[in-house]
């Protein structure tokens, strides 16, 4: 088993192991068109040429990315493909100089062992602005929120309608590039 950066022809793939997991509500769904759309994002695992596994990171600034949409074939877990995948895309968000890492997760056992910590919600108000406020789940979120290195102390995203309450303050993206620089 090897990782890879995804490459267009991937989305087939990626979208078949997507919607395996996004009908019991594991994974929420993506469209093939999405896939297609973000597919720099992801990284998928490979085992003698057959896209296993897959797992993407999204950046929401130089604050704070997300693992999304991780997953592997069910014949193939067990084996360290999906530590593989975390490892991956650690190394993307290190190549980006992102330094915390979040996820919302039903498996937080797995991703405990590769770092991560439990977190509110509301401690996460970039991924609740964009993300969260949007998910038909919202108001019945059964995942957990976990993050792998410090809690981002600012927020680029105005605050949505859905999140009320957050410790952050929000900056302007200048503000935040700036305050990385110094």
């Amino acid at each position: 088993m090897r990782t890879r950066k995804a490459i267009l022809p991937d989305a087939k793939g990626i979208h078949e192991l997507i919607c395996a997991y996004s009908g019991d509500g594991t994974l929420l769904p993506r469209t093939l068109a999405e896939i297609c759309e973000n597919v720099r994002d992801f990284v998928v695992l490979e085992d003698e040429g057959r896209i296993i596994g897959c797992g993407a990171l999204h950046l929401y600034g130089i604050h704070l990315a997300e693992i999304r949409s991780i997953t592997v074939n069910p014949q193939y877990q067990g084996h360290g493909g999906g530590s593989k995948l975390v490892r991956a895309l650690f190394a993307e968000a290190k190549q980006q100089h992102v330094d915390s890492i979040c996820l919302f997760t039903r498996a937080p056992e797995f991703f405990a062992r590769q770092g991560f910590s439990v977190v509110r919600r509301d401690d996460l108000p970039d991924k609740v602005s964009k993300d969260c406020c949007v998910c038909p789940r919202y108001d019945r979120c059964d995942e957990v929120a976990m993050i792998r290195g410090e809690l981002p102390t600012v927020s680029i995203l105005p605050p949505s309608h859905a999140q009320t309450r957050a410790r952050n303050h929000f900056v302007s993206e200048a503000e935040l590039v700036s305050s990385s620089q110094s």
